[in-house]
């Protein structure tokens, strides 16, 4: 009665163990005997007790590896390059993924560090993080064709980071620092000529416009003087030269009245002598005859 349980209880497990489950998105692979067998697909599968074995379960999903580069760039600077590489196992190269490689994860990475010491080296930092997409391509073309050999498909590599030597890195923001600077104090230097130029020009033409105010100010009194000279000369019948004489002695009275009730006036030298009163009177007499006669000729 006992051997019939032993019997029975080692049958139901043998039973038991020939059903297996393989998830979605997988396949098992059975051998016989140490053999290969088949490929069972995703659901319940059923293999024979004893002589038939689940080897592997063999994923169909993508999947992502990360190699870590040290290379050296053409202008000898020493560079880590992060690669990642996206790949999947080929459906209908389940069996050459399996059994042709030992361990896929080590092949990939020796492409990976083969392929970016053989391109890196060919150009310099600057050219390596603006081509960075060129060099994720090569790897890719190149890692595809002996990799899809061995049962595996390279969906996409990626260069995820570019990472220089500390001091490199330190370097490098130095010179952009100070190039822009230069701009930065070139762009100054134009700014401050620009408004140098255009205070000249403003100057320039104030000294102009002021310039023509003070001759049309003195033609203005010229003419003024004139005009009251020839009234004075025909209501009097006086020489004009006596009427020019108080008249410019009433001025040089009202200019001395002028300085001497304003306080803020600096000390001024001013010559106080008949002659001297008589030789201005004589200047502004000539600048008067010559402006008549400047006014005839207009």
């Amino acid at each position: 009665m006992i051997i019939l349980f032993i019997i029975f209880g080692v049958f139901f497990l043998l039973v038991l163990s020939s059903f297996f489950i393989v998830g979605q998105q997988n396949c098992a692979i059975v051998e016989r005997f140490g053999k290969f067998n088949r490929l069972a697909d995703p659901g319940l599968n059923f293999k024979i007790p004893l002589i038939e074995v689940v080897k592997s379960h063999i994923s169909f999903r993508i999947h992502q590896l990360t190699v870590d580069v040290e290379t050296k760039t053409k202008d000898n600077v020493f560079v880590r390059v992060i690669i990642a590489v996206q790949y999947k196992v080929l459906n209908s190269k389940v069996y050459d993924a399996y059994y042709t490689l030992h361990d896929p994860i080590a092949q990939i990475k020796a492409f990976v560090f083969d392929l970016v010491r053989a391109q890196v080296p060919l150009m310099d930092l600057d050219d390596v993080f603006s081509r960075k997409d060129d060099i994720a391509d090569v790897i890719r073309n190149d890692l595809q064709r002996p990799m899809s050999d061995f049962g595996y498909e390279i969906i996409k590599a990626l260069v995820t980071d570019i990472d220089p030597d500390a001091n490199v890195k330190a370097a490098m923001n130095e010179i952009n620092t100070a190039q822009r600077l230069r701009v930065a104090a070139t762009e100054k230097g134009e700014a401050e000529k620009i408004l140098k130029v255009k205070q000249a020009e403003a100057e320039a033409e104030s000294c102009i416009l002021h310039g023509k105010g003070v001759a049309g100010q003195r033609q203005a009194i010229i003419e003024g003087l004139s005009q009251s000279v020839d009234e004075f000369v025909k209501q009097t019948g006086s020489p004009a030269s006596n009427v020019m004489d108080m008249v410019l002695l009433i001025q040089y009275i009202d200019t001395l009245k002028d300085i001497g009730a304003n306080s803020k006036s600096n000390v001024v030298f001013v010559p106080h002598s008949p002659g001297n009163l008589a030789s201005i009177g004589e200047q502004l007499r000539e600048t008067i005859f010559a402006a008549e006669i400047l006014k005839q000729k207009k």
